[in-house]
């Protein structure tokens, strides 16, 4: 099957790719709404909930989508897929080799232990006779003896490997089944006329093509296979605190075939996260009504199809959801009870996301207002950076409604690889502030580290080179070394950005009389860099900071 391209007026965004149906994780929840299947993607071994819509039977579309699509990435899951068919497929002809030697063997010995008199032939072909008759009569309920005998084998190894006893399923797990014959003939029309659904364990198989059986990964596969590909890519995590995340960990293939929301969106503040995260959301398919403090950064995304509100007020009276994304608790303040602000567009059911960095108490006290007003309030800070916020793979971090984290869904996937539910309001700005005081210490320690070896005569190249092939090696750790090598200090996350986290996190800790040293240490050091005009350049120039 190959999902549909999403489309925007006659270009394409995303090239199809191709999945496989597999059994989901038991704690995944599966999105309400239309009828969809937990899948994984050929080539990239990553996973996603997919409409039924929005597939296409592999074999009937292979040629045209082959000739449409001349991406790599998508050469890559044809590839896979055939591979996977000829191992299929040579199974099966090892599994019939073996069956017809066996054969072979009882006959022959059957033939020597046999009397050689006319009436033992003459029950024996009494016998043969009787035994073609039946197998007529099996035809007319199973195309083949070897799909039986093949769906009685996964069945029994699926029986013997689940968990879980015989019996009904979980509820949630009722709307995971294949649909039955009778349902489909609904389901058939337009390009899914050609589509061959296999047939739930209680359905006999009919015309069953074996490849393409292999090909559609029934319910009566292995469990096993479908969780050990996925435990590395999806993470399931809840706490005392009742923290989830349950965001596939892959966006690339997994925002490629996402559905995008049918309500309004609108995003205040188009600065480096939040431009790359609303380009994102554009790409999706989302409504999008942009507003910044400078006009002129609205121009781009206008061109690429989002709208143009003149203030936040505007914006949160024209969209269902409206994020925020902006520098510190001043800012985030000052949007929300500033003139025209945020809460001035605030009616009972509209959607305020605050994904600003800032602290607790900055936090908790927008919420407050926010629902006094009727609205409903979210905070979730992202982390990461400008590549990272461009490529959609940002970590969100949420608390607040939840029934406001489930709507927001497909807006997570468009910009994040992973999204957290944290729980009350003021849980996500603390998580926040931990992270990057955790970042923003090693990074002021990679730089000590630099510039320890330049002056002992060490070769600053040769320890990046042990660093990374140690249990230090990090995307952070080479991007950052490189940029100081380098001399490129160009902002992938402003150093004036993390020195204010590092010091909102001392003083959450000082709220709760505890020691925070490192961190104290390392805040001191951007200071002075700061101090050298190096806030608007990257973290990375804390560097400067030793050196001067």
């Amino acid at each position: 099957m190959a999902g549909k391209a999403l489309s925007c007026g006659k270009k394409p965004f995303f090239s199809p790719f191709i999945p496989q149906i597999v059994n989901p994780p038991k704690d995944l929840k599966k999105p309400r709404g239309k009828k969809c299947f937990f899948v994984k993607f050929f080539g990239t071994e990553d996973h996603a909930w997919i409409k039924v819509e929005q597939l296409k039977p592999y074999h009937a579309h292979k040629e045209e989508m082959i000739k449409i699509n001349k991406g790599k990435r998508f050469q890559q899951a044809v590839d896979a897929v055939e591979e996977f068919l000829r191992r299929a497929k040579g199974k099966d002809q090892t599994s019939s080799h073996n069956s017809a030697d066996d054969k072979n063997r009882r006959n022959s010995s059957e033939e020597r232990s046999r009397p050689n008199s006319g009436d033992e032939k003459r029950k024996l072909s009494l016998s043969e006779g009787k035994v073609k008759k039946n197998m007529g009569e099996g035809k007319k309920r199973v195309s083949s003896g070897s799909s039986e005998r093949g769906s009685k084998s996964s069945l029994k190894r699926a029986q013997e490997q689940s968990p879980r006893k015989r019996g009904r399923p979980p509820k949630d797990e009722k709307d995971l089944t294949i649909p039955e014959s009778s349902t489909i003939k609904g389901m058939m029309a337009g390009p899914m006329a050609a589509f061959k659904w296999q047939p739930t364990v209680n359905e006999p198989v009919k015309d069953a093509d074996p490849h393409f059986h292999h090909f559609l990964l029934s319910q009566t596969e292995k469990p096993a296979v479908c969780y050990q590909a996925i435990t590395k890519k999806l993470k399931i995590c809840e706490e005392e605190t009742g923290s989830t995340s349950i965001q596939a960990a892959d966006s690339t293939a997994v925002n490629g075939s996402i559905t995008p929301t049918d309500k309004k969106i609108g995003f205040l503040g188009l600065g480096l996260m939040g431009s790359g995260i609303v380009s994102n959301l554009l790409k999706m398919g989302h409504t999008v009504t942009v507003w910044n403090r400078t006009a002129e950064k609205c121009d781009l995304f206008i061109q690429e199809g989002a709208r143009l509100g003149r203030t936040p007020a505007e914006v949160v009276s024209t969209c269902d959801i409206t994020f925020a994304c902006v520098s510190d608790p001043k800012a985030a303040k000052d949007l929300v009870l500033g003139p025209s602000g945020v809460l001035q567009g605030i009616r009972p059911g509209k959607c305020y996301v605050d994904m600003s960095t800032v602290d607790a108490d900055t936090v908790t006290e927008l919420a407050q207002v926010i629902v006094s007003r009727g609205g409903r309030f979210l905070e979730a800070p992202v982390s990461g950076n400008q590549q990272l916020s461009n490529d959609g793979m940002l970590v969100i971090l949420a608390a607040g409604d939840r029934g406001l984290y489930e709507d927001c869904s497909s807006c997570f996937q468009a910009m994040g690889k992973t999204s957290f539910f944290l729980g009350e309001v003021g849980n996500a700005a603390k998580m926040m502030l931990i992270v990057n005081m955790v970042q923003g210490s090693f990074m002021a320690t990679i730089a000590e580290g630099l510039t320890l070896a330049q002056v002992t005569g060490q070769s600053q190249q040769t320890l990046l080179d042990i660093l990374n092939q140690g249990q230090l090696a990090s995307i952070f750790l080479d991007q950052k070394c490189q940029n100081i090598l380098q001399g490129n200090f160009k902002p992938d996350f402003y150093l004036k950005y993390i020195q204010k986290d590092l010091r909102l996190a001392i003083a959450l800790g000082d709220a709760v009389n505890h020691p925070t040293p490192m961190a104290a240490a390392a805040n001191e050091v951007y200071k002075r860099a700061k101090a050298l005009d190096q806030s608007d350049n990257d973290m990375s120039a804390v560097y400067r900071a030793y050196i001067h």
